[in-house]
């Protein structure tokens, strides 16, 4: 498998997912910008979206859109407790959080790396955000990770996500219980190990 991502995109979900649950797997970096691999490939042909990330499962066979990549590789993995087994409700529970981190907060945040918002704009999508923010803090109030008491594909989409917000100035202090949830990810090797490949 191999892994097409843009260092700190939405890209490092499946990085650190893939990393967690020990699959052999090659990255190659895009620039979104020339829409170019760091091979030089041309990478509106592996994805005509245009975005990342982008699973090359084998010659030909490409999954595109974070949360139905790491659903993927966790249902490939053997004895994986990322995330629930398909048809259980704790399944749909999973599902539920991956859409509403992508719907309510991935979408609106990836919005405030828009320079040509006007500052009235800028404060509505921080405002919307902030709402959004407080129903994880609420989740997080009664467990450690978004699904209970185990990491899952729901946590390190959420880190992903969340840790935008320095570029995007939205202090995460304000929160009770979201600054403690970022730390306890940073602190897995298998983050650690994500964070610096594409550091690199």
């Amino acid at each position: 498998m191999k892994l097409y991502y843009s260092a700190g995109a939405c890209s490092l979900s499946p990085h650190i997912v893939m990393r967690e649950l020990g699959h052999k797997f090659d990255l190659e970096a895009v620039d979104l910008g020339t829409k170019k691999t760091k091979s030089g490939k041309d990478y509106i042909a592996i994805n005509p979206k245009g975005y990342v990330p982008a699973l090359e499962i084998a010659e030909g066979e490409v999954l595109t859109e974070g949360p139905a990549i790491v659903q993927y590789l966790a249902d490939k993995a053997a004895n994986s407790d990322m995330l629930p087994k398909a048809g259980t409700l704790e399944r749909y529970r999973a599902m539920e959080m991956l859409s509403y981190i992508t719907s309510e907060l991935h979408k609106s945040m990836g919005a405030l790396f828009d320079k040509s918002l006007t500052p009235e704009a800028k404060k509505a999508i921080i405002e919307r955000v902030s709402k959004r923010i407080d129903h994880l803090n609420d989740v997080l109030a009664k467990q450690d990770y978004l699904l209970g008491n185990k990491f899952s594909v729901a946590d390190a989409y959420a880190f992903t996500v969340l840790g935008w917000s320095k570029w995007v100035g939205i202090d995460l202090a304000k929160w009770k219980n979201i600054p403690a949830y970022m730390k306890r990810i940073e602190e897995r090797p298998a983050v650690k190990a994500a964070l610096q490949a594409e550091a690199a």
